[in-house]
């Protein structure tokens, strides 16, 4: 596992687009994962990745390249390429070249984002995106506004790997000093289940003082809580609630190559009777968006320290917990996804 140069050998789901940036029959370049790459909006209206090149002569399927019936045809000979990689028509010539294969990767469309599923090992996907919306129950019941098209932020050339952004899970006392909460928020419990990494913290002195109900149980309530869920380390959900409501945020680490990342952020607001008519919509989102530019700060001026020269006490168990947890996430090391069960009670 190496972090100092940024390195691409990973394994998850990652955001390489909105779901409103690829309209029906658009065709869209991308660079990810230090490949260059087409995708476009089929007939039917799923989107679909590629390699971006011609396997004919290595014409770009992403400048001049258009839609059909049959998938996406090459603008210099009229090549067409299916969804799963396959050639299938040559225009002057009465049957495809059955012998070669664009490279078609795995794509899901949801939380209205497009992910990319990669992997170094050249491995299939073996875990889902999760439904942000209503993977926390609280959340499940109620109505959000859409993100598109003003609810996310996309922040381009940044050297922040997607492990500094997923150790924030564990790093409470990061609250008091980054994002200038009056005290750290307490960790109330954690889970851990294969790819999937599930917190709950609760904020104010509430939670610190009286965690517990009066049968000295765990407080189920979620007023000034955020639950968090880690899906790899490239996906990732925050559902706040606070006295205004509740919202979803998704930050999402994404490499384009080695030593370089972007950060896709989206933002989902529950809604209120007369938000749009009285501001408080746009007053809330913006306050949403505004702690990313302060972590931001620090992950991009940041180096990876490991293992860390200096914890406190009660950092330690944190730190090396998730440390561990992640190096499922990095083949190149021949580590295996551990598909377990571990509920805890911090």
């Amino acid at each position: 596992m190496r972090l100092h140069g940024l390195d691409l050998e990973l394994t998850g789901w990652f955001q390489v687009a909105w779901a409103g940036d690829i309209a029906p029959e658009q065709v869209v370049a991308l660079r990810y994962f230090g490949r260059d790459l087409v995708a476009y909006r089929g007939k039917d209206g799923v989107v679909r990745v590629h390699d971006r090149y011609c396997k004919h002569l290595g014409a770009s399927l992403a400048h001049g390249g258009c839609v059909v019936d049959e998938g996406i045809r090459c603008p210099f000979h009229g090549w067409v390429w299916a969804p799963d990689g396959r050639n299938v028509s040559i225009p002057y010539q009465d049957r495809p070249n059955r012998a070669v294969r664009l490279g078609a990767w795995h794509v899901v469309e949801r939380n209205e984002a497009i992910y990319v599923w990669f992997d170094a090992a050249g491995r299939a996907p073996f875990w889902e995106v999760p439904d942000m919306l209503t993977w926390a129950p609280h959340a499940a019941t109620r109505d959000f506004h859409a993100a598109w098209p003003e609810g996310r932020e996309h922040y381009r050339d940044l050297r922040v790997h997607p492990q500094m952004v997923t150790e924030n899970a564990v790093d409470r006392h990061h609250f008091r000093f980054v994002h200038k909460t009056p005290i750290s928020p307490v960790v109330l419990e954690e889970q851990v289940e294969g790819p999937e990494w599930r917190a709950r913290v609760g904020f104010g002195r509430g939670w610190q003082n009286h965690p517990e109900d009066e049968q000295g149980k765990l407080r189920t309530d979620s007023m000034n809580t955020l639950e968090l869920l880690w899906s790899g380390i490239g996906v990732s959900v925050n559902v706040e609630h606070t006295l205004e409501g509740v919202r979803i945020i998704s930050i999402n680490t994404t490499p384009v190559e080695d030593g370089k990342t972007e950060i896709f952020a989206t933002y989902w607001i529950d809604r209120v009777e007369g938000d749009l008519e009285d501001g408080s919509y746009r007053r809330r989102l913006d306050d949403a968006k505004s702690a990313l530019p302060d972590d931001l700060a620090i992950w991009n001026n940041q180096i990876f320290v490991d293992p860390p020269g200096a914890l406190a006490v009660e950092e330690g168990r944190g730190f090396r917990r998730i440390r561990k947890w992640v190096k499922q996430f990095y083949p190149g090391a021949d580590n295996e996804v551990a598909v377990q069960s571990d509920a805890v009670r911090v």
